[in-house]
Formats: C-alpha cells, sequence, structure tokens
C-alpha cells in the first residue's frame, strides 16, 4: 500500500462554508483519517495550501488546523506544478474569472456553486474544461444528506408509485441585525456583491430536483424584498436591494409538480430548516436534513372536514421514521472523497461543471420569470 499526495489550492477557506464544511470537516477530516483509500489499497492525502487576502486570518486559521502551507499570492499558488487541484469557495461573482485562470494553469477544479453569476460565463467554463482536458466537479452538497438518502432510497424501492408532487420549504428568520446579531454575512443581501436568495438558493434546487425526481422542464417563481434595512458586521445601517425571500414553482419530466419556498424572513414550526414532502400513489414522505418519515398508501388516515370540532387526528403520529443504513458520514466530506476518486482511478462523477451550469441557468430562469411575471421554459443544455 503506497500513499499518494494530492496537492490542493484552497481559496475562499476563511468564509463560513468554506473553513466549516470544506476545510475543517471534510480535508482535515480526511487527512485525520489517513486519506481516502483507492480500490487497489493506496492512499490519497490531501495536502491544502490555503489562499486568502487577510494574511493574519488564513496564517491564524492553517496553524488551528496543522496546515503548514497559506499564502496571499493565488498566482504564485498557481504555478505550482506540484499543486494540481484548485477549489474556490470565495465570492460568486469572482468565481468564473478564478477557475478559468485555474484550468489554463492546467489545474483540476472543484468548487462550490454557483459556478458563477450568468448562464454565458458558467457554459464558458464547460468549454474552457473539454478544451484544456482537465477533470472537474461542482459541490452538490444536499444530494448527501442523511434525510435524502433516505428519500432517494424510498424513491428507488418504488414506495411512493408514481410522484405526483413535491413540496419544499426553507428557510428561518436571520436577524436585522440591530438588536441581535444576523446569521449570515451582509454581502448577502447586497447586490453589488452577488447577494440574493434566488441566485444563493434556486442551484440548489436544480440538482435536487433533476436527481431525485426529475429533470427541470420550466419555473415560474415571484421574488420579495421583505425586509428592505438591515445591519452589517459593523453595526452600520445599509440598504437591502436583493430578494430576501422567493416562491417558486417547477414542471419536471414525467408530469411531477414541485414548489420551492425560499426564505429568510421566515420562522420554524416544521421538522427542519429545509424539508422536502413527496406525495405519490401509493405513499408519500418528509425528508428534512436528517431524518425522513414515510406514509403509505395502506396506513393513511382517513380525515373528515368538520370546522365545528377539534381535529380528533394526531396526524404527526400516523408517519413512521425511515430506519437509515448505518452512520453517515458528513455530506461535503463525502462527496469530497468521491470527487479525489474520480481523479485518482477515473471512478464515476456526475457533478461536473455542465451540472453546476444548470444551477445559474435555472437561476437566470426563475429571475427571468419574476421580471416577466410567467412561466419560463427550461431547455436542455448543450455545449
Amino acid at each position: 500500500m503506497a500513499q499518494q499526495r494530492l496537492g490542493i489550492i484552497m481559496n475562499g477557506v476563511t468564509g463560513r462554508m468554506g473553513m466549516n464544511q470544506h476545510l475543517i470537516r471534510s480535508i482535515v477530516a480526511i487527512r485525520a483519517q489517513g486519506g481516502v483509500a483507492l480500490k487497489n489499497g493506496d492512499r490519497v492525502m490531501p495536502d491544502p495550501i490555503l489562499v486568502g487576502r487577510n494574511a493574519e486570518k488564513v496564517a491564524a486559521l492553517a496553524k488551528a488546523h496543522g496546515i503548514k502551507r497559506w499564502t496571499t499570492n493565488l498566482d504564485a499558488a498557481l504555478k505550482d506544478k506540484n499543486d494540481t487541484l484548485f477549489f474556490d469557495a470565495a465570492t460568486t461573482q469572482m468565481r468564473a474569472k478564478l477557475l478559468q485562470k485555474a484550468m489554463k494553469a492546467g489545474k483540476d477544479i472543484y468548487c462550490e456553486k454557483p459556478v458563477a453569476d450568468n448562464l454565458k460565463d458558467a457554459l464558458d467554463l464547460v468549454r474552457t474544461a473539454k478544451k484544456t482536458g482537465i477533470k472537474h466537479g461542482v459541490v452538490q452538497d444536499k444530494l448527501f444528506l442523511p434525510g435524502l438518502l433516505k428519500l432517494k432510497m424510498l424513491i428507488d424501492s418504488g414506495f411512493f408509485g408514481r410522484i405526483l408532487s413535491v413540496r419544499g420549504e426553507f428557510g428561518y428568520w436571520v436577524f436585522e441585525g440591530d438588536w441581535q446579531p444576523a446569521q449570515r454575512p451582509s454581502w448577502n443581501y447586497r447586490k453589488k456583491d452577488g447577494g440574493g436568495i434566488i441566485l444563493d438558493m434556486v442551484c440548489h434546487w436544480r440538482y435536487v430536483l433533476d436527481n431525485l425526481f426529475g429533470d427541470v422542464e420550466s419555473v415560474t417563481c415571484l421574488g420579495a424584498t421583505h425586509i428592505p434595512k438591515r445591519w452589517d458586521e459593523n453595526d452600520k445601517p445599509y440598504k437591502n436591494d436583493v430578494d430576501d425571500a422567493a416562491y417558486a414553482t417547477f414542471q419536471l419530466a414525467g408530469g411531477v409538480i414541485a414548489q420551492m419556498n425560499m426564505s429568510w424572513c421566515t420562522r420554524v414550526r416544521r421538522d427542519d430548516l429545509v424539508t422536502f414532502h413527496v406525495d405519490g400513489t401509493h405513499g408519500s414522505a418528509v425528508a428534512g436534513l436528517q431524518k425522513c418519515w414515510s406514509q403509505a398508501r395502506v396506513n393513511t388516515p382517513r380525515p373528515v372536514w368538520n370546522p365545528d370540532v377539534p381535529q380528533p387526528i394526531q396526524f404527526f403520529d400516523t408517519w413512521s421514521e425511515v430506519p437509515g443504513l448505518g452512520n453517515y458520514d458528513n455530506g461535503f466530506k463525502v462527496e469530497w472523497e468521491m470527487f479525489i476518486r474520480h481523479l485518482y482511478e477515473d471512478a464515476p462523477f456526475k457533478w461536473t461543471l455542465l451540472e453546476g451550469a444548470k444551477g445559474v441557468q435555472l437561476v437566470e430562469a426563475a429571475l427571468k420569470s419574476w421580471k416577466e411575471r410567467r412561466w419560463i421554459d427550461v431547455p436542455a443544455l448543450k455545449v
């Protein structure tokens, strides 16, 4: 058994998502377990170099997690031929430009989504990847959540019969920042910085819907700016000039109808911060981040409408929790390991830059629907 080194240029890991999910819970965790095991018995050990604009911050992050290498000079990092993979979790607006630069330097690509803030740039990334021959992947993390893995198990088993509809609820109350600090960064609410919940979340719904229920064929979407004034990290008021909530309906291949409500202005009274309620002819299920509940046709209660008496059925009690299949690892880490195996043994990996471009395509369609107040078709992407 041999150990192989994978040099990774990690850009944007001083931010919340990049630091917690990609650096600490993925790469640091993979290093702690001795690397990624390959079929031939070898192990791949990630050797990251952290890249950031703030030298003090990136140096402290590297030291805290036992990482020897860091820099503020991305161009110099890209020139090092010993580091073959470029990862980006920095700002959406800069991502396409950085990925282009990295691919032209011969680096393989793994990145957060959205892969770009417009479809043209997203498709240009796909073309460059084909031209340079590099390998590429995009984070599609929600597919690897325990709740959605259990939901997929139900789908694959035929539990639902014919799936009729999907109803997704996502969001929570993000404090305005005046009397209690906001849980999300202020750039999320500024257009010039790439903010907006449609840009942030609709790319997620694209890969969830496509991979579990059917390809998205059309969309209608209404965005809203419910809270126009917020306070930033320095307690300074600023104008929220983007959508902080959106309400979308999707038509999927095969006739499935999906609805997604997404909001940073809602108080949670459901099982989790995101839930997917799936109805089928033979059964229904509700999946959250970790858990999933099901109700079969033969166990469905028979409610009768009568508003004059208290509801006699305790509906939550009529559902059964779907058991898991062993222990579930962190979803981001699982996909990292899959991509690393793709790099070294060409294991299948379908979540490429083209899949990332599909997310951007749906974002643009949703924004167009909101602006023009109509259904927008979502054709198959051709590159």
